[in-house]
């Protein structure tokens, strides 16, 4: 069929063929074992990439580093709240642009699994839903509500639309072969009992009547009717069983690592862990894994959820925050697919043969015929080493670790046995020889103090104190709460009074001033946004004034009835001030919505010459509420920048009036909980791997370069709790530190491995890349024997020959080059001891 002709809508039960010009997809329809496209039934891996986490200039970029990776598919969600910020009114441009970043993945040959939702969860704020959506009378979400599922279905149909009119689905020729509807609703289905499961059928069926021509998912929901096919959610999924025979095992969020959160240590996962669950799924007969993330980008401006979820959005993922290759996990996950890819055949022709082979110790062996197999052994102790009888033959199996034997017999791949290169440290901007820091001049600064309380004639009054997000309608994260204390000015003192003010908040924080004068600051946490506040206050006789400034740090993205969860201060109470406590909750509250710094648009280009702010060389430091606003000039280069904001206290950052979002590294997460060397052997969870205990989760902010002129550009800082901007600085990356190990008994690089041979064609091979456009410049070191130290901080062993030389005749100007861990190539400094080959090398 060919684009233009009439598409035969497929009949209930029946194979549906689709036929592109240029991909030729034919089938694409649910069986036990797989999805099959193109008449083939294949084992799919694929990896998230949020297209507004990015910018459309390097989406590309992005996508081609997947793709090298080995993904054959990205995924991604579908923002509702930026797609129709207001009822009816739709934006599909720049970072938002849907249809263009669907066909950039096309156009890399790439598949996309859509997960329109509209339900997006994904630490976006107020999980994907417009804020408009609440205020629809008489509505209840994710429920068997009439409001909602007349607005659910008319989004869900103008995204289904918008992808039909540009021939995006695998009918029509396009990219898209998955889509899904709804998102873990299994998770919170129980707090909506009978409206819960009702909502479900018709999500499954509003969605299947949308006439895609491809399959539906549901994740993490076991209920999902037919034909929608149910998908796990999770850090391990091998052990998941669909709810029907006629559907394929598929994982839709293998989490990487986890997400960021102001005050909290910074999460990783170690990536012999996550290769060790991939290959559990695929050895238990899965079909299609998916990352989450696979780049995971930034949280620019607002976008971001929570509570207190930071705007890094890095995940430990294998590209990291600024698309940069995160290695050793980028590259031993492509290692992975690789092996996984040399064994499809088998594991679409059958399902495993399971073969215990001792104490937590097992293979399973997929045949298509009886003397054709592939096979994986695992060994899931999580502590003690094993060495296994299989096939007539001997294999050492590391703790928590699988072998893959594409031919039943030969090793090339063990999921604990790191062989791809490294970088050294764990941030790009780490090291001052792969990153340059440039101090902003101070003296081209300026400043605008923040008016404390109200400060506009839109302001207004009322009794008691109100809910935040349903005055603020979500349209700033600030709120003033604002009344006055009466001390008797009869008391014959005439001096201050002390006393005592309680404050109970809903989240998330709270700056308190009395008299204009600031006297506390308050804040929960991601797990326990609520917080209470006691704080000594001096009050004058007479009237004083008590200004609450409430502040919300991204809206809730998870739970059940999430949607209706409060923000702000609900009790607010004087003691000590001789005549029992005051509770002025229920008194008359004077509020005001937003800053005046935000009305005025200090944060836009326009106003960067206003007589607004004020100009001078002695800069005020460690100051609430205030704006600062610098230039700086481009720095070279063509990548990504950095804004260190280390100085600062809380508030948001803009450049050139883009926000780049909010920032807190006042907040310092715990002392304890992290570990030097996070043992990635037994079943991992987001609090098991941690580091940077004692600092903050956060203090380099991701600039993209398309936001940066080539001349001067403009800073415009909003300060909340004081901070220094005297001391803000900006990075970029000139390089990378890259280096490897590899032991003369490692296996050789696994694309080596041809099927039928006797023998591996080449051994095990030290391989160094550098990120595109850089070149090997320099080794720092080689040595051949029994090298000692990490990566980063290599020392030559008792038996050692220097081949820095060696290297760099092989390396040195290129891109990328293979140095064959042999003595052949190397020399034997010490004969019958088993060797390593160190390097460590600079990139620039």
């Amino acid at each position: 069929m060919r684009m233009g002709q009439k598409i035969q809508e497929p009949q209930a039960g029946a194979n549906f063929h689709i036929v592109a010009e240029r991909v030729e997809f034919e089938n694409v329809s649910k069986i036990t074992l797989a999805l099959v496209i193109n008449g083939q039934r294949r084992i799919l891996q694929s990896g998230s990439i949020h297209y507004p986490r990015t910018t459309p200039e390097v989406w590309p970029e992005l996508i081609r580093k997947a793709k090298e990776g080995g993904l054959d598919v990205i995924e991604t969600y579908v923002f509702w709240n930026y797609h129709e910020p207001v009822k009816g009114q739709y934006y599909f441009e720049g970072r938002f642009d849907l249809v263009q970043f669907v066909k950039v993945v096309h156009e890399a040959g790439l598949f996309v699994h859509l997960r329109i939702g509209p339900y997006v969860c994904a630490e976006w704020n107020y999980g994907g839903f417009p804020m408009w959506l609440h205020f629809i009378p008489g509505i209840q979400f994710r429920t068997t509500n009439v409001p909602f599922k007349t607005e659910m279905e008319l989004f869900l149909g103008k995204i289904v639309g918008l992808m039909k009119e540009e021939n995006l689905f695998a009918s029509q020729g396009g990219p898209i072969i998955l889509a899904q509807v709804e998102n873990e609703y299994g998770i919170v289905e129980e707090a909506y009992g009978i409206g819960g499961q009702l909502y479900v059928q018709w999500a499954a069926e509003t969605a299947v009547n949308m006439n895609t021509s491809v399959p539906w998912v549901m994740c993490a929901q076991r209920d999902a009717p037919d034909p929608v096919i149910n998908t796990c959610n999770g850090f391990y999924c091998d052990q998941f069983t669909p709810n029907s025979p006629s559907k394929p095992k598929m994982w839709t969020e293998n989490y990487v690592g986890w997400f960021l959160s102001f005050g909290y240590p910074i999460p990783y996962r170690p990536v012999e862990d996550l290769a060790f669950a991939v290959a559990r799924f695929f050895e238990y007969g899965g079909t299609f894994q998916n990352y989450y993330m696979y780049f995971g980008g930034s949280n620019f401006g607002r976008t971001v959820g929570g509570p207190l979820v930071a705007t890094s959005y890095d995940y430990d993922a294998p590209l990291d925050e600024y698309g940069f290759i995160r290695q050793p996990k980028w590259g031993h996950l492509r290692d992975l697919h690789k092996a996984i890819k040399l064994c499809e055949d088998y594991l679409v022709s059958s399902e495993p043969t399971h073969v215990q082979l001792g104490s937590n110790l097992e293979a399973h062996v997929y045949y298509k015929s009886s003397n054709d197999s592939a096979a994986f052994l695992a060994n899931y102790d999580s502590s003690q080493d094993a060495t296994v009888q299989f096939n007539g033959n001997s294999y050492f199996l590391p703790a928590w670790s699988v072998s893959i034997l594409p031919d039943c017999k030969t090793v090339i791949y063990n999921t604990a046995k790191v062989v791809s290169q490294r970088t050294v440290a764990d941030s790009a901007f780490a090291h001052a020889t792969t990153a340059c820091e440039t101090s902003i001049a101070p003296s081209s600064r300026s400043w605008y103090k923040e008016h404390v309380g109200i400060w506009g004639n839109n302001s207004f009054t009322s009794l008691g104190l109100l809910e935040q997000i349903n005055t603020t309608k979500d349209t700033s994260d600030f709120l003033w709460y604002t009344t006055s204390i009466y001390v008797d000015e009869n008391d014959t003192s005439n001096q201050e009074k002390e006393g005592l003010l309680l404050l109970l908040s809903l989240g998330h924080a709270a700056l308190v001033f009395i008299n204009q004068q600031v006297v506390g600051f308050g804040y929960g946490n991601h797990d326990s946004a609520n917080f209470s506040m006691t704080q000594k206050i001096n009050l004058n006789p007479g009237n004083n004034t008590l200004d609450v400034l409430s502040m919300m740090i991204g809206l809730q993205n998870f739970g059940p009835w999430f949607d209706v969860q409060g923000a702000g201060p609900f009790s607010v109470i004087v003691d000590g001030l001789g005549n029992g406590k005051t509770d002025l909750s229920f008194g008359e509250w004077t509020y005001q919505v937003g800053l005046e710094g935000e009305y005025l648009g200090l944060d836009r280009i326009s106003m960067a010459n206003s007589s607004l702010w004020t100009k001078g060389e002695l800069v005020p430091v460690n100051e609430s509420l205030i704006w600062y606003k610098v230039t700086f000039s481009a720095p070279q280069g063509t990548g990504p920048l950095a804004l260190n904001l280390a100085s600062m206290g809380k508030g948001q950052a803009w450049v050139n009036g883009q926000s780049i979002g909010r920032y807190w590294p006042a907040y310092l997460s715990p002392l304890t909980g992290c570990t030097d060397n996070c043992d990635y052997r037994g079943s991992y969870d987001a609090s098991k791997c941690q580091k940077d205990c004692g600092k903050p989760a956060q203090t380099l902010y991701h600039v993209p370069r398309s936001w940066i002129n080539p001349g001067e550009n403009l800073l415009v800082l909003h300060e909340e709790i004081g901070g220094d901007p005297l001391k803000v600085s900006v990075l970029t990356r000139t390089g990378q530190e890259i280096c490897a190990v590899i032991s003369e008994a490692d296996p050789a690089p696994v694309d080596y491995w041809k099927p039928n041979s006797e023998f591996m064609p080449s051994g095990p091979q030290v391989q160094l890349s550098c990120e595109a456009g850089w070149r090997i410049t320099s080794i720092h070191f080689a040595s051949f024997g029994n090298p000692q130290g990490s990566c980063g901080a290599f020392a030559p062993g008792a038996c050692h020959s220097n081949v820095v030389s060696v290297i760099e005749q092989a390396c040195i100007g290129k891109d990328a080059c293979s140095i064959p861990v042999t003595v052949d190539t190397l020399g034997n400094p010490c004969p019958q001891v088993l060797k390593s080959l160190a390097v460590a090398a600079l990139c620039s």
